[in-house]
């Protein structure tokens, strides 16, 4: 599995508008994930956008996309932001931010990794309501021999991606780092 990250902002790089007209909020209304139709035909992006808005996820997601980049492949895209602060107040966040999660994913991805996957980290400049600074958007791919091979191949990288989603500890305890 091909697993790398990168800065894209500026010069007319894509913006992550995280409050666009159909947000929908699953970190205060999970119950809502059937209505992100992306998810609904596909469980383990449900999954994963569930666990990426959890209580212990110190992250919320603002959009998301399933799609054919080429025939016999499957991507998806996932816009993330940090809870505290609603987006990354220095460029440099996001980039220690996905230094981290690149290599939790190398160690989690290591020895069962499929080689048709690859999951990219890019920064981008981000926008949620009035705070704005920077944002991840989390690109996930897979190709196959077929749609259903690219469809396992795609899931398999979103479940090793829910593996390494970040913890903090829950809310009212004295402990609220990152694990």
């Amino acid at each position: 599995m091909e697993i790398d990250w990168e800065v894209e902002i500026g010069g007319g790089a894509p913006v992550i508008e995280a409050h666009w007209p159909g947000f929908i909020d699953l970190r205060s209304h999970p119950g809502r994930i059937a209505e992100v139709t992306e998810a609904a035909p596909f469980p383990a992006l449900a999954s994963l956008l569930l666990a990426l808005n959890g209580a212990e996820s110190p992250l919320w997601t603002a959009k998301c996309d399933l799609f054919e980049p080429e025939p016999m492949a499957l991507a998806c895209y996932i816009d993330l932001l940090p809870v505290e602060g609603r987006v990354f107040e220095h460029w440099q966040g996001a980039e220690v931010f996905c230094r981290e999660w690149v290599a939790r994913l190398a160690l989690l991805a290591a020895p069962e990794c499929r080689p048709e996957c690859s999951i990219a980290l890019i920064v981008r400049q981000a926008v949620a309501g009035d705070a704005e600074g920077f944002g991840v958007t989390a690109y996930l791919c897979a190709a196959g021999t077929d749609r259903n091979s690219s469809a396992e191949g795609l899931a398999a990288a979103l479940a090793g991606f829910e593996d390494a989603v970040p913890r903090v500890s829950p809310p009212g305890t004295a402990d609220s780092k990152l694990q």
